[in-house]
């Protein structure tokens, strides 16, 4: 018989809810995208995202009965983000999935954020084991190995600011709407990188990142630049930029997967998306680890979004794993640091 999940995704700015089938067939997946609201502040406001959040969850979990002709009679469980993320906003997806399960008796499934957006490499492809997965979004930079099915061990990660949101902050400095990371990504395409900004972390003998010096480095030239009133390559600062962040995070993403016996390369979060990225690593993946599968999510299901976490919640629910109406929201919940 089929396994049918609701799933609730409200973390930040996207109040989702989708029907996921067997843990990689979407029936439905309902995003309310707040970006209008928050595009003025030129980053999200908690509160503003917590209100709509109020707003639209009601909405989208009638969308997505109505949309996958689903009744809740015919569901297996509820799942819903417990963390990491804003503390309002995971409340209300919560608060929204906890009524649900307890109105129609269903067993309630709390998922981490990231190992949702891990999972949306479910909807592409069956996951071999043991595999790697690169996490890079507005809040988070990981490199997570996954030994088996369910186990996440981060192996490496930021240590100040993610690839995202270095994105966002650099995109401020440009003069560009939030989010900026695809704005900046298609001038990237047009330039040349020829401000060579620093490569922080590049060669040491860690899986972690930081991008704050780059983004210092890069608020410093062009306000540098402003004060001498002179004129910048807008198109060469973005290629720049991204040369940076981009060899970086193949660089380490590489000699992960070198390092440890892995089958395939999950690249996951809002990031993901991006052409640059995505194109170095399949060019690199190719020559050098040509019997490692590189897997890409859709780009509609790079951001955050509820079908994810209904895949998550499939393997949650295969383990056992559910909650009780005590599930309070993580806003920093973590993955477990790989130990040798």
């Amino acid at each position: 018989m089929d396994e049918l999940i609701l799933a609730i995704e409200s973390s930040c700015d996207e109040t989702s809810v989708a029907i996921v089938k067997n843990g990689s067939t979407i029936l439905t997946n309902i995003i309310a995208s707040q970006i209008k609201s928050h595009e003025r502040f030129g980053g999200v406001v908690p509160e503003v995202a917590s209100r709509h959040h109020v707003e639209q969850i009601g909405y989208c979990i009638q969308d997505a009965l109505e949309e996958a002709d689903v009744s809740p009679e015919e569901l297996a469980a509820v799942a819903v983000t417990k963390g990491p993320g804003l503390v309002g906003a995971l409340l209300i997806g919560i608060t929204a999935a906890k009524a649900f399960a307890w109105a129609n008796d269903l067993p309630l499934i709390g998922v981490n954020h990231m190992a949702g957006h891990i999972c949306a490499a479910r909807f592409v492809t069956e996951v071999t084991y043991p595999a790697m997965a690169l996490l890079v979004s507005g809040g988070h930079t990981e490199l997570v190995y996954l030994p088996a099915e369910g186990v996440y061990e981060i192996i490496g990660e930021t240590r100040d600011d993610a690839a995202g949101e270095a994105y966002d902050k650099v995109g401020r400095v440009l003069g560009l709407t939030y989010p900026s990371g695809k704005k900046i990504d298609e001038l990237a395409h047009k330039g040349k990188d020829t401000y060579h900004f620093p490569r922080a972390m590049l060669n040491d003998d860690t899986y972690d990142f930081s991008f704050s010096g780059l983004k210092s480095s890069f608020i410093n030239l062009v306000h540098n630049a402003q004060q001498r009133q002179e004129e910048l390559d807008q198109v060469n600062l973005a290629a720049s930029f991204q040369a940076s962040v981009v060899d970086v995070l193949v660089t380490k993403t590489i000699r992960a997967c070198q390092e440890f016996p892995v089958q395939q390369l999950i690249v996951a979060g809002g990031v993901a998306a991006n052409q640059g990225l995505r194109e170095r690593l399949a060019e690199t993946i190719k020559t050098t680890l040509p019997n490692v599968e590189l897997i890409f999510p859709p780009l509609k299901l790079c951001g955050d979004n509820a079908a994810m976490i209904g895949s998550a919640a499939s393997i949650e629910r295969k383990k056992g794993h559910f909650a009780d109406l005590a599930l309070n929201a993580e806003p920093s919940l973590a993955f477990e640091r790989y130990e040798k």
